[in-house]
């Protein structure tokens, strides 16, 4: 790299041009999407496309305040708006107005357009809708007018974060580095690496439905995870360049130690996110590429760009002016040093207190519920928000998005026999009679008259656990007890179905992602450390940080503990794929500073040190690094807890709260508590699993006087 610098200047600067032009067009291709392949709600959906002509999510509600619902001149004036207004999408078909109380009506216009192109044609259909005789209000409101509505807030939510985010991080990079020019290259780095990603996303996202929060996933980690990197490596070349030598073999130096280990850890953050890419689920898949194109494009930038910043930037560009006491340059001696010689003396003490608090977190998470998703932890003042509030203050959440029972007669014509008849007729009857229900009634039924639609007003949001319950009764109870023939299908689509399908899909794969996770992991980090024991105490741990942060979600949203002291939504419910992805993100990004630890005390112990020599220095050399680091995370993630969004809040306290556990309970009590009472098994590998390694053997050895090591 240093001998070709300036093609590879001259590539990044290429790559970050295109990236940010790609980039600015790729807010527009995503949608949240929560489509289940496979399930019987997604054999509903096709259904529906196939034989009506409509997708779900394509279908758009028309809400009127009126004087007088019952007004047939006035409801005749704005049938003829809505069909108007069906006009302006292709293959728009609008349904007969419905009196919903007596100041409201509405109607639906369904259409086959996916939910990306139904945010595109959400301003065609509001234009037309414009037009009042007589209205009050008139709205139009569904899934693609809400995300058409919620877009600009997406965008606003991402420079308020970046706003808190970059300050902290500018300060703490200050504080570290001194006043130095070298605080520069961590964002240089940070701009070519988001970039880079979101240029990628922009290409992926025209090949399947692509979630709306990976922009803002891809910044705000990506700002993180770059400048981690670029803190370890800068911190390191100092070291070197203190050490002797000229600025290339200082750099040489540095890639073999601080580089290895960012590579090592940007591997470790990938798999977790990679495995998301076997998930049954589209969303959590595309949610997973899009997070791991974050460590994979950091890793080459890591061993391509960095290593021509630190050559030009050399002695001078990295000098600073310090703002923080100086180091002591005895590595005994200093604050982390003394910690860990402390910890050393008692480690059961602070081994039962780190783990004490981390089990208090993780307790509440028995109480954690999850949700598909919600219609409520949003603002409430874009119009497409308010015309389903309207709608939900007169019929109910479900107007929005209706239960969709799709009859399959089994051939032609036979939803006009006695028997389909009589079943559709309990069917609705006891759909009537479910308290779920707000309304039911026989909608659309297909030319050939095989297929016919029953559709279901629910009282609650699809998200809430009352209609997760009706969907459930629906499907064991209700649908068995109308009695169709042998010959009919029945199945329940819209979003409630889809949002069981949904859960009930993830969490059935989502032990198999733990297990691969952990497993890979393990050999990952058994490879790296040379250890057996190292690796299943680092995994352990992660999994118990992840369960606190799991325990603190429940605490600050649905304890209510977030609104009382940040501001945040109190909701009752962590949406379903947060956890999943939280696992996933957070057992490797945890795994950072495990790596950047661990690999230094290694360093000391293949020195010639004892065990606590190893811990101390380890410690002392990366405390300092790994707390900066964390707060700089921290910072990066709190950006996500200002937007408005319950999902990215809950997404954004998830991540900031684990990595602030795991780089302080976790990385400096528990880890070095446990290499205490380890000893030297801590750095044991056998010959045999050595070999399966492919790494040298560190066989279990008789412990050795404390060793000096100048610069470990």
């Amino acid at each position: 790299m240093l001998r070709r610098r300036r093609l590879v200047v001259g590539i990044w600067a290429v790559v970050f041009v295109v990236g940010g032009l790609l980039s600015t067009r790729l807010p527009s291709l995503l949608s949240n999407q929560f489509s289940v392949p496979g399930t019987e709600s997604d054999r509903a959906r096709q259904l529906l496309e196939q034989h009506f002509g409509e997708l779900p999510e394509g279908s758009f509600t028309v809400v009127f305040q009126v004087p007088n619902a019952a007004d047939p001149a006035l409801r005749g004036r704005l049938q003829a708006v809505v069909d108007r207004a069906a006009r302006s999408v292709p293959n728009g078909m609008p349904t007969a107005l419905i009196p919903a109380g007596r100041h409201v009506l509405f109607g639906y216009i369904e259409t086959r357009l996916g939910l990306a192109d139904a945010k595109k044609a959400t301003p065609a259909i509001v234009r037309s809708v414009g037009i009042r005789h007589g209205v009050e209000h008139a709205y139009v409101t569904g899934a693609g007018p809400i995300q058409h509505d919620l877009d600009p807030i997406f965008s606003q939510d991402l420079k308020r974060g970046e706003a808190i985010a970059l300050p902290i991080a500018l300060l703490v990079l200050l504080l570290v580095f001194g006043l130095s020019v070298a605080v520069t290259m961590p964002f240089i780095f940070a701009a070519c690496t988001i970039t880079t990603a979101l240029g990628v996303m922009y290409g992926i996202a025209h090949l399947a439905d692509t979630p709306t929060y990976v922009t803002n996933l891809i910044q705000l980690i990506g700002l993180g995870i770059a400048i981690d990197y670029s803190l370890l490596v800068v911190y390191r070349f100092r070291e070197e360049l203190a050490g002797g030598g000229d600025k290339e073999e200082a750099i040489v130096r540095t890639m073999q130690t601080a580089g290895k280990a960012v590579v090592l850890s940007g591997v470790t953050v990938a798999i977790g996110l990679l495995l998301l890419v076997a998930m049954p689920l589209p969303f959590i898949r595309m949610m997973g590429i899009a997070g791991f194109l974050i460590p994979i494009v950091s890793i080459v930038a890591a061993t391509t760009l960095q290593p021509v910043l630190l050559w030009y930037y050399g002695r001078r560009g990295t000098a600073r002016r310090r703002l923080l006491p100086r180091e002591p340059t005895d590595p005994e001696r200093g604050f982390w040093a003394r910690l860990a010689r402390s910890i050393m003396r008692r480690p059961i003490t602070y081994l039962a207190l780190g783990s004490s608090i981390l089990l208090a977190f993780a307790v509440p998470a028995v109480w954690l519920a999850l949700t598909p998703g919600s219609s409520f932890g949003v603002p409430r003042h874009p119009p497409a928000i308010r015309g389903f509030d309207v709608l939900r203050a007169a019929v109910g959440p479900g107007a929005v998005a209706p239960v969709q029972v799709v009859v399959d007669g089994g051939e032609p014509g036979a939803i006009r026999t006695p028997a389909v008849q009589a079943a559709v007729g309990r069917l609705v009857g006891g759909l009537d009679a479910d308290p779920e229900v707000a309304r039911s009634y026989l909608g659309r039924v297909d030319r050939s008259r095989r297929y016919a639609v029953v559709v279901a007003l629910e009282r609650h949001d699809y998200g809430e656990p009352q209609a997760q319950s009706f969907v459930r009764r629906l499907r064991t109870g209700l649908v068995p007890a109308a009695r169709f023939p042998e010959s009919a299908t029945v199945l329940a689509g819209g979003a409630a179905p889809q949002g069981v399908d949904f859960l009930d899909q993830a969490y059935s794969a989502f032990p198999w992602l733990i297990g691969a996770v952990l497993l890979l992991t393990y050999l990952l980090l058994a490879r790296a450390f040379r250890s057996l024991l190292l690796p299943l105490k680092a995994v352990l741990l992660n999994l118990l940080s992840v369960a606190a942060s799991y325990g603190l979600l429940v605490i600050a949203f649905r304890w209510g503990l977030g609104r009382d002291v940040l501001g945040l939504y109190q909701f009752p419910q962590v949406e379903g794929w947060i956890p999943i992805f939280l696992f996933a993100m957070l057992f490797g990004l945890s795994m950072d500073y495990e790596v950047f630890l661990v690999s230094r005390m290694r360093e000391v112990w293949d020195g010639g040190a004892d065990n606590a020599t190893a811990v101390a220095q380890g410690l002392e050399r990366t405390g300092r690094i790994v707390s900066a680091a964390a707060l700089i995370m921290v910072a990066a993630f709190s950006g996500f807890l200002a937007g408005r969004i319950v999902g990215l809040q809950e997404f954004g306290f998830g991540l900031a709260v684990a990595i602030l556990i795991d780089a302080t309970i976790v990385r400096c009590l528990l880890v070095p508590s446990l290499m205490a009472l380890f000893g030297r098994w801590n750095w044991w590998l056998p010959r045999r699993a050595a070999r399966m390694l492919h790494v040298p053997p560190s066989p279990h050895r008789s412990d050795r006087r404390p060793a000096v090591a100048s610069r470990a």
